[in-house]
């Protein structure tokens, strides 16, 4: 969603639209801006906010922050404690940036600007939507669904405490199981329902991805539809990315070769140009299939694969992953963390790039690894489904920009790694996929287009 927020105004204010993003002062952006004038201020329940502006980072577009120290002024993250627990607030921080949110569309906040189109993104912005619905003249709103399976779920007793209508509270509104649902909110008042690709439009009305949510979603399925997200081609270009050991493209991709070698040098793993070498960028955690790498890498090992692995998350296969690693020095390395000039690199040096994710609302890596002509090997669901043409493509397989698999064990995942280790073994075709997997387009403009022809319909 931070890709999002960031790429998708500064591609549609690209295209001439005018274009503000609108968000909380968070102290670790305070901290890191010296000017923020005030624009704005509002008296929301008893508590004075003031609206500060600054700019997009290397843009000239507004960035509005809703200022309200009490709420959004301390340490750990937008949404966690520092000891990774859900603030205790959230609702009645989220639900006072939702009242911010709808004054500054409505232009009751002295700005003097007023949006066609409020996009709304996550159960944090959900109760915009019905909070802005009975008002007249007001926005169209669009509600994004990035991942459903955080729905932001409150009790009466704080819905009670957030001063909310009450008729709003029946199962046919915001209520869901005697919990007030920001997600809900979102999806029932939203004139249009956008999630972060097609596949994942479709996958969430089903029992399997709906989060419980899919019937109310199958209900308001004629305003629900699906765009991939796109990615930063600026950010993320092999002919001119500065993190990388050696630019190329799909001129001269054999220096593809010299980020393998060295990536090997800097892990410490034997340098083989000639083996496959696999790669894992990835929050480590079962929803990201990580069990799944974890299973197969006796499997990489006894065909003297190697494997680099870049992530953090779940203690428990954090510390299998690092065991691997310790018993099979030669093939596995694995970084606990993250490291933004180590993922670049991997991104570049790697063959393969696993993402065998159970669900995947839309993924970026995937289209990362295609950029760096790195072929991605992923479950076929969400935006990975939307993402990746299947090796070998049915209708013609060098047409073809990865691998994909259905099911979800071990068995199907190491099929799958086989077709790999059968196509790398395959120079020619192997060297024609990566460069299919280059010549895609991702780019947010893509995306943006695609936005506004949403947009324009409402």
């Amino acid at each position: 969603m931070a890709d999002v927020a960031q790429s998708l105004p500064k591609a549609l204010n690209d295209l001439g639209h005018d274009v503000r993003l609108i968000m909380p002062a968070y102290q670790q952006v305070k901290e890191k801006i010296s000017q923020l004038p005030c624009v704005a201020k509002l008296s929301i329940l008893n508590l004075e906010i003031a609206i500060l502006e600054t700019t997009l980072p290397e843009t000239n577009i507004p960035l509005l922050l809703v200022d309200c120290p009490t709420l959004f002024e301390r340490a750990g993250n937008p949404y966690l404690n520092e000891q990774g627990q859900p603030w205790p607030d959230n609702a009645q921080r989220f639900a006072l940036f939702c009242r911010a949110i709808v004054a500054v569309a409505l232009n009751k906040s002295q700005l003097n600007w007023k949006p066609n189109i409020l996009h709304c993104n996550d159960w944090h912005t959900g109760l915009a939507c019905p909070l802005l619905h009975a008002e007249k003249d007001r926005p169209k709103t669009i509600f994004t669904i990035h991942n459903l399976a955080y729905q932001g779920l409150f009790s009466y007793e704080t819905f009670n405490d957030l001063q909310l209508p009450e008729e709003l509270w029946s199962y046919e509104r915001i209520e869901y199981n005697g919990q007030l649902s920001f997600i809900k909110a979102g999806i029932v008042y939203a004139d249009h329902v956008n999630t972060v690709s097609p596949t994942y439009a479709k996958e969430i009305q089903t029992p399997e991805y709906g989060s419980g949510l899919e019937q109310l979603l199958q209900y308001y399925s004629s305003k629900l539809s699906g765009i991939i997200n796109g990615i930063n081609e600026q950010e993320w270009n092999p002919e001119s990315d500065k993190k990388i050991f050696s630019n190329y493209s799909t001129k001269n991709i054999q220096n593809k070769l010299n980020n393998k070698t060295s990536l090997q040098k800097e892990l410490g793993l034997p340098v083989n140009k000639n083996i496959p070498l696999f790669s894992v960028i990835s929050r480590i955690a079962e929803q990201k299939g990580l069990d799944l790498v974890i299973s197969i890498l006796p499997q990489l090992v006894l065909k003297k694969a190697q494997i680099v692995i870049l992530g953090s998350g779940d203690k428990l296969l954090e510390t299998e992953l690092t065991s691997a690693a310790n018993k099979y020095p030669d093939n596995i390395s694995v970084k606990i963390g993250y490291d933004e000039v180590l993922a670049h690199n991997i991104t570049a040096a790697a063959d393969f790039f696993l993402m065998p994710s159970r669900y995947e609302p839309c993924g970026l890596n995937q289209m990362y690894s295609q950029k760096y002509g790195t072929i991605p090997i992923v479950r076929h669901t969400g935006g990975l489904a939307d993402t990746v043409i299947n090796y070998p493509a049915i209708d013609d397989k060098t047409n073809s920009t990865g691998i994909s698999f259905n099911g979800d064990n071990t068995e199907d995942f190491l099929e799958a790694i086989n077709v790999a280790f059968n196509l790398f073994s395959n120079k020619d075709i192997f060297s024609k996929v990566k460069l299919n997997a280059m010549m895609q387009n991702f780019s947010w403009e893509n995306s943006a287009v695609k936005y506004m022809d949403l947009y324009l319909q409402h």
